[in-house]
C-alpha cells in the first residue's frame, strides 16, 4: 500500500526538527548524558540533588487529605488566587485569579495561547535566535512562523525589525525575556516602543495583534537587575511561566498563563484558553503539583551560585581567545565558535567529554551554547578543555584538506 504512514503535518515538523531530534536522541552526548566524568553543559537540567524543600513539599502534598484528592483538576481555585497574588506583589499590577491557568509547564502555556489566539494562516512572529521549539509549536498550532532576527553582540529587541515584519495576517508575537539562549533582558523602554507598534499596527489591521510573553527565567536575574513584563504596556499579554527555571525540575510540568489585567474581551479570551487546554488532552498539571503551589512559590534554586559560575567562566573563556557577552540571566552562556562550523567545533568538544548545544540547532550558526546549570566539578574539568579544543580549532594541523 502506499501513502504516507503518518500526518503530512508532523512528517513536516520530523523535516524541520530533525537535526535537534538527532542531537537529543542519537547523539554522543545522548547516549553519556549522566554518566560519570563527563561535563554536561548542554541542557537546562539539574547535574546536582534538587532543592530538598521541594523534595518534601511533593511528599507532603501527596498525601490525600479528602477523597476526591486525586480527581480531576482543572484549574485549582487556590493555586490559581496564589499565583494572582504572587503576580501582583512582584509586578504591582492587579492580575485575578479567574485570570490564570494552570498548564504543564511553559510549553503548556504556549500551546494553549498559540491555539486560543491564531487560525490557521495566522502569523505568529519571534524573535531569533529563540528557543528552538517555538517554530514547531506555531506550526502544530496552524500557524505560520515568521522569524525575526536579533543581532549580536548586544541581543537587543528588534522592535524596528519586528513593526517591518507585521502583516495584515499577523495574530502575535513572541516576547521571551530574559532571552534562552542570549541572556538578554529586554528594558522597559524596548517594551514601551513594541507597545506602541502593535498598537499601531492592530488599529491598522482592524483585528488585535497580542504579545505572548515567555517568561520563563523572570526570577533568574543577576547583578540584581530588575525584571519588565510586556504586560505593563501592553494589554493584549498573555504572560507564560513555569516553575521548572526557578526550581530546576524541568521535569515536573508546572506552569501558568495569565492574561495581562485590563485585556479587553477578557471573557472571551478566558474562555478560549480553557477550551484549548481540554481539547489539548486535558493539559492541566496533575493535582499534587497545583496543590504544592503555595509553597513552591516560596521556594528557588541558588541564584547567586549561578551568577558565581557565569563570572566564572565568562572571564575564563575570554582569556582562552572565546567571543562572548555577559548574560543578565538565564541559564546560559553563548560563546562564539572559533570556527564557523559549530557543530564540528562541538563534536571536538565531545570528544574530550565537553558537551555543549550547537548554535545551528537554535538558528545560530557558529555559536554554541553552554549551561550554567552543570556542576562546579564539571566546570572544573571543562576548563582547561575549552582551551586546548580552541587550541586544536585554530591549529593549522586540523584545517581540513585541499
Amino acid at each position: 500500500m502506499n501513502g504516507q504512514p503518518i500526518s503530512s503535518r508532523i512528517a513536516d515538523l520530523y523535516g524541520r526538527l530533525g537535526p535537534l531530534i538527532s542531537f537529543f536522541t542519537e547523539s554522543t552526548w545522548s547516549h553519556r548524558q549522566g554518566q560519570p566524568g563527563i561535563s554536561d553543559f548542554v541542557a537546562g537540567n539539574p547535574q546536582e540533588p534538587p532543592l530538598p524543600a521541594f523534595v518534601e513539599t511533593l511528599q507532603k502534598w501527596a498525601l490525600p487529605q479528602r477523597n476526591d484528592w486525586f480527581a480531576y483538576r482543572p484549574n485549582d481555585d487556590d493555586a490559581r488566587a496564589t499565583v494572582a497574588a504572587v503576580l501582583r506583589e512582584r509586578r504591582g499590577l492587579p492580575f485575578e485569579p479567574e485570570d490564570v491557568f494552570m498548564t504543564t509547564g511553559a510549553f503548556g502555556a504556549l500551546a494553549a495561547a498559540f491555539r486560543a489566539v491564531a487560525d490557521p494562516g495566522d502569523e505568529i512572529l519571534y524573535v531569533s535566535p529563540p528557543w528552538f521549539f517555538y517554530d514547531a509549536m506555531i506550526r502544530f498550532a496552524g500557524a505560520d512562523p515568521v522569524r525575526v532576527d536579533s543581532r549580536a553582540p548586544g541581543f537587543d529587541l528588534p522592535v524596528d525589525a519586528i513593526a517591518a515584519a507585521i502583516t495584515p495576517r499577523t495574530r502575535a508575537v513572541i516576547v521571551n525575556s530574559p532571552n534562552n539562549p542570549t541572556g538578554r533582558i529586554y528594558p522597559a523602554a524596548a517594551l514601551e516602543d513594541l507597545a506602541r507598534v502593535l498598537t499601531e499596527a492592530s488599529a491598522r489591521a482592524g483585528r488585535q495583534i497580542y504579545v505572548i510573553s515567555d517568561e520563563a527565567y523572570s526570577r533568574v536575574l543577576f547583578d540584581g537587575r530588575a525584571f519588565s513584563s510586556p504586560t505593563a504596556f501592553y494589554a493584549h499579554s498573555v504572560l507564560v511561566y513555569t516553575f521548572g527555571k526557578v526550581l530546576l525540575t524541568p521535569g515536573e510540568r508546572l506552569g501558568y498563563l495569565a492574561l495581562a489585567p485590563g485585556m479587553p474581551d477578557k471573557e472571551q479570551v478566558r474562555g478560549a484558553v480553557f477550551l484549548s487546554q481540554i481539547a489539548a488532552g486535558f493539559a492541566f498539571p496533575n493535582a499534587v503539583l497545583q496543590f504544592a503551589v503555595a509553597d513552591l512559590e516560596e521556594l528557588t534554586i541558588d541564584i547567586e551560585h549561578l551568577q558565581h559560575k557565569r563570572d566564572r567562566m565568562v572571564p575564563a573563556l575570554r582569556a582562552m581567545g572565546y567571543e562572548l557577552h555577559v548574560p543578565e540571566g538565564t541559564f546560559y552562556l553563548l560563546p562564539r565558535s572559533p570556527i564557523p562550523d559549530d557543530l564540528a567545533f562541538t563534536e571536538l568538544l565531545a570528544k574530550n567529554d565537553v558537551f555543549v548545544l550547537p548554535g545551528s540547532l537554535f538558528e545560530l550558526p557558529g555559536y554554541f551554547r553552554i549551561s550554567l546549570t552543570a556542576s562546579d566539578e564539571m566546570i572544573d574539568r571543562a576548563l582547561p578543555l575549552f582551551a586546548s579544543a580552541m587550541q586544536e580549532a585554530l591549529s593549522p594541523l586540523s584545517a581540513p584538506r585541499s
